[in-house]
């Protein structure tokens, strides 16, 4: 027996013992089961390199899925408060919206609901930069949940969301599957960003899968291409994004439940900035926040470089050139602020 094919039936065997030690269920058990025995079969007849490493590959990803496991949520809705006053500026028709949100949540986890219970799924609309996913990541740590966020942007194929079949070499599953993967447990906020900007050509049916992922009476069952086997998503909290609504399909936007998010005016871009945006850039380039100091007639021009922006990206990108010349300065000249 060659040594390569003694290290294959040893690596199987630790596949056995990983899936025997693995929480799934029992069909997809079986399932396994019979791909290991198809595999032990191709190592004694010595045609296994390619199976074997699809096979691996597979079983790899299934032991990963977390089929059961889950965090404990945290419904505290005066911990929810302090969370969104610390991250957020003004907004407060958007954040009273979350906090009805994370109290309905509280009232069915009380009254032992949560199994029959679906939240609705929100939809941020509004400008770049309005502080739409950041509420997100707000709620996810309000919440005590790990967040999956899945970029729509230039999304080209529903392949991207569902995976695709194992029978292709370089499979795999698709992002919600590999996104609860990441974070290990099934009940993640998902964030699913700008819905509205996937590629024109494929919108459809990325639609169609989205319908899916938001409909609580299939979502409890979704397929991944690659997984090949049912999962469910009905433990998970999901949120979306979009700039606008245009391209969003009507059976989408039937399962969505809107919240404008407002532009900033030029003076909340300049609460924001000194409350919040500078002080974590400061602290993130290493200085002391005595160590730079911007004069109250500058911030107007900082806020309007180009004109108008309903965001604070371009402030945001704005202050962190400063910050960095402010960094170089103090390092090269060795000033003790600027």
């Amino acid at each position: 027996m060659s040594d390569y094919k003694v290290v294959l039936q040893q690596e199987i065997q630790e596949l056995k013992n990983k899936l025997a030690a693995a929480t799934i269920p029992d069909e997809l058990r079986l399932k396994v089961s019979k791909d290991i025995v198809a595999l032990e079969r191709s190592v004694e007849l010595g045609s296994y390199d390619e199976k074997y490493e699809k096979v691996s590959r597979y079983i790899d990803w299934v032991l990963r899925v977390p089929w059961e496991k889950e965090s404990q949520d945290t419904l505290d809705i005066e911990l929810t408060k302090k969370i969104f006053e610390e991250h957020h500026y003004g907004m407060r028709e958007v954040k009273d919206r979350f906090l009805e949100y994370v109290s309905v949540l509280k009232l069915k986890s009380m009254q032992g609901d949560q199994e029959d219970f679906r939240a609705p799924v929100l939809l941020l609309v509004g400008l770049v930069g309005t502080g739409k996913t950041t509420f997100a990541y707000s709620l996810a740590e309000a919440l005590n949940r790990k967040l999956v966020r899945i970029p729509f942007g230039g999304m080209s194929s529903a392949k991207e969301l569902r995976g695709e079949s194992r029978l292709h070499l370089e499979a795999e599953p698709g992002a919600v599957v590999k996104g609860l993967c990441q974070v290990g447990v099934r009940n993640p906020i998902i964030l699913l960003d700008e819905i509205d900007r996937s590629a024109e050509e494929t919108r459809m049916d990325i639609m169609g899968v989205l319908v899916e992922l938001l409909d609580p009476a299939q979502n409890h069952a979704f397929k991944d291409n690659y997984i090949d086997y049912p999962v469910n998503l009905s433990h998970a909290i999901f949120l979306a994004t979009a700039n606008n609504t245009v391209n969003i399909a009507t059976a989408v936007m039937d399962r969505l439940e809107k919240i404008n998010m407002p532009s900033y005016t030029d003076q909340e871009k300049i609460v924001i900035a000194q409350k919040y945006v500078l002080p974590e850039l400061i602290k993130d380039a290493g200085l002391r926040p005595d160590q730079l100091i911007i004069e109250d007639s500058l911030w107007p021009k900082m806020t309007r470089p180009l004109g108008y922006d309903a965001g604070i990206r371009t402030l945001q990108r704005t202050l962190q050139g400063v910050v960095r010349k402010a960094a170089r300065i103090i390092v090269e000249k060795g000033y003790p602020q600027v």
